[in-house]
């Protein structure tokens, strides 16, 4: 009898410890919720549950962080995103990054190719698109192109957000976004220059030739797809208000050369 009593009470006393650790964790907020444990980071619905198939998200603009990291440099990409195929998956990185890369992620974006201009409204699938906080962009190709702005929700198609959800506006002069697209979304341009060599330049390339749009309306354009042109294809970031700005980076006139990306599934 004694061997099995010892036995046992070691294993209640070894229980009995394993459960004293589980409420202290409890305590600590060490479990599934609380604020380090589980799948959230502090971040509300937007993080909960980031793969599955009913949350809807399928739009967003490449943040400053997400082109400085993947570039490997502060001043980002510049003109050289890789071709399409290379900004189709800086697309596919940062939306993986944020718990996406389930979905097909493409780029916005034209080339001259050749003489056979692939369009970026051709790219990116039937829609209907949401940015990061669920909020509808526009429910089909026409609605990205009737206007200025897409037709969606009125919170996010003034202030277009990255893929955080974060609205651009929140990071100062920061609007310019790389398209080499016309209002309609299809190539804008007579030469592969006009795409920054198709997206493999990041020379200063041929200034005021490559078309930008606004992710959010300023002075100096309201259309979310071609307003003014880029100064330049090299790398470079401003997000102050000083006009076209200098220089001949593709950020000059206020942002980071940031592209947009859509996913082909909603």
């Amino acid at each position: 009898m004694t061997l099995r009593t010892r036995p046992l009470t070691t294993a209640v006393r070894t229980l009995g410890l394993a459960a004293a650790l589980a409420l202290a964790l409890a305590g600590c907020g060490g479990g599934d919720g609380g604020d380090g444990g589980g799948d959230g980071d502090g971040g509300g619905d937007i993080d909960a549950g980031p793969d599955a198939p009913d949350v809807r998200f399928s739009f967003f603009v490449t943040s400053l962080e997400t082109m400085r990291q993947q570039s490997g440099s502060q001043d980002g990409f510049g003109g050289d995103l890789g071709g399409l195929a290379g900004a189709d998956q800086i697309c596919q990185t940062a939306a993986a990054g944020v718990g996406f890369g389930h979905k097909t992620w493409r780029a916005f974006l034209s080339i001259y190719n050749g003489g056979s201009p692939l369009h970026a409204i051709d790219r990116i699938g039937s829609g209907p698109w949401y940015d990061r906080n669920q909020r509808l962009i526009a429910e089909n190709p026409a609605g990205l192109v009737a206007g200025n702005r897409p037709a969606g929700d009125a919170a996010t198609i003034t202030d277009l957000p990255d893929e955080h959800g974060t609205p651009l506006t929140t990071l100062g002069d920061s609007h310019d976004v790389l398209t080499a697209s016309n209002t309609q979304g299809r190539f804008d341009g007579s030469s592969a220059a006009h795409a920054c060599n198709d997206w493999t330049d990041a020379s200063p390339g041929t200034a005021n030739i490559v078309r930008l749009g606004h992710s959010w309306p300023a002075m100096s354009g309201q259309h979310w797809i071609r307003t003014h042109t880029a100064r330049g294809c090299s790398p470079g970031v401003n997000l102050v208000q000083n006009g076209p700005g200098t220089g001949t980076s593709v950020g000059a006139g206020g942002g980071w050369g940031g592209i947009y990306c859509f996913a082909l599934e909603p």
